[in-house]
């Protein structure tokens, strides 16, 4: 929001569940000049991690939420003076006069009392079921738990219930309230009030932690908490099992080295092993909708279409993002090893948009980029499974030679899991799917459609 003087920064909506953010780091400061669109601070929430651009040019005035806090979407931020001579931070607004003494002989009904004078604190919105108003991230979590939003002590604005509101609520589940005794009536008089047993004491705060000797403190970020969320709402939501094959990549690795010098000639991309498995996935989830499927209630949601999400660390380590790409079925091998590259590349460089998390039907996770040979990964709500792709090792393989006689090789072999949702991905099914998916890469021609 803009005034003649002024550009107001806000707390950006960074997707329908978001309801909050926390601020990473400022990356510029009051009396520091900005443009428009350029960077000017870094958000996190329990999806992303991005930059927020300015929404002005001119000069820093105020910063209204230090680094570390976190706030509710809408919460202005910062103001931008206009560039122009460098606008000064708004004088504070004169202090209102106290009202005078009431006059003694003035009746008592003329004088204002003080909630009469005092602005009507802005509480949570009701809806329209006389409840108060949460976000769905909220209602999701209270759902699941069996807890009432309106049993909670809200801390966000206006007592609204944030998800560290609920998240607390439910790890500390306040004592039930002693039951109070009648007093028996006085005789002859009137019934004297039941004594009220004292209230419980509040649970004592706990501590802040404090480091032993050679250990360190960090706070967990907006985005570690919502990872431990999804991770253990997932495992308490899914029958999760995983079923893993061999593969022997040899095809793949002949294609990828022809292909490689082309590639980055003509189009600046390295078709990456991934890209080949991502490739031969969506052809194979065609014939095993269920995989690429999700239950909805008491509905079996199939799809025609099929939104990849890619597992991508972020830098040291300080999370994990999934940015997805979409309507994969569509795409070749150039355009998957392309879209794999520049949403890796957004993803590390706090460049995501809301749009670009969210809608993902099926996950490929790739540890083996690090050396690992065998995983479990966990299941990215509401999909029905995702793939692992492991060390591609050199090993002794058992091979027909020409005259069909059993020999050993050597062969760049790869282990794939699927991890699938038991209740609507058998065993049977999901060993077909990785079957299938074997043989087009070890019979791998051309583009691998």
């Amino acid at each position: 929001m803009a005034t003649e003087t002024a550009t107001d920064v806000v707390m950006p909506q960074m997707g329908v569940s978001v309801s909050e953010g926390t601020i990473t780091k400022w990356l510029k400061q009051e009396g520091e000049t900005v443009e428009a669109d350029e960077p000017l601070l870094e958000i996190s929430t329990d999806k992303i991690d991005t930059e927020v651009p300015s929404p002005a040019s001119g000069v820093v005035t105020r910063i209204l939420v230090q680094e570390g806090e976190t706030v509710d979407v809408g919460t202005m931020l910062a103001q931008i003076g206009g560039a122009t001579g460098g606008a000064q931070p708004e004088a504070a607004a004169p202090e209102a006069p106290a009202p005078e003494a009431a006059a003694p002989e003035a009746p008592a009904e003329a004088a204002p009392s003080v909630e009469q004078q005092a602005p009507t604190p802005q509480v949570q919105q009701p809806s329209g079921n006389g409840k108060a108003f949460v976000s769905p991230v909220v209602a999701r979590i209270a759902s699941e738990h069996g807890v009432d939003p309106d049993e909670v002590e809200g801390t966000g604005r206006g007592g609204r219930v944030t998800k560290q509101d609920i998240l607390a609520f439910i790890d500390n589940p306040p004592a039930a309230p002693a039951e109070t005794v009648a007093a028996p009536p006085e005789s002859g008089g009137t019934q004297a009030p039941a004594p009220q047993a004292p209230s419980p004491p509040s649970a004592p705060q706990a501590p802040s932690p404090q480091p032993a000797a050679g250990e360190q403190i960090e706070a967990v970020t907006a985005m570690r908490r919502g990872i431990a969320d999804h991770m253990r709402r997932s495992l308490d939501t899914s029958a999760h099992v995983t079923s893993a094959i061999e593969v022997d990549m040899s095809r793949v690795v002949a294609a990828r080295e022809q292909l490689k010098k082309e590639y980055q000639a003509a189009y600046g991309v390295n078709p990456t092993y991934l890209s080949f498995i991502a490739r031969a996935t969506v052809q194979t989830l065609k014939d095993y909708p269920y995989v690429n499927g999700e239950l909805r209630g008491d509905s079996i949601i199939t799809r025609s279409y099929v939104n990849l999400g890619i597992a991508v660390e972020l830098k040291d380590g300080k999370g994990l993002i999934v940015p997805v790409l979409k309507n994969v079925e569509t795409m070749n091998l150039l355009g998957i090893a392309k879209g794999i590259a520049e949403i890796a590349a957004k993803a590390r460089d706090k460049k995501l948009l809301p749009d670009d998390v969210q809608g993902g039907t099926f996950t490929i996770t790739n540890p083996g980029g690090y050396g690992t040979f065998h995983g479990t990964p966990v299941i990215s709500q509401p999909q029905s499974g995702i793939l692992g792709t492991y060390a591609l090792v050199k090993r002794p393989w058992v091979i027909q030679d020409e005259l069909g006689q059993d020999v050993i090789a050597i062969r760049p072999v790869m282990n794939i899991t699927l991890t699938y949702d038991h209740r609507l991905v058998d065993g049977a099914y999901a060993g077909r799917f990785l079957r299938d998916l074997r043989a087009r890469l070890e019979s791998w021609e051309g583009d691998g459609g």
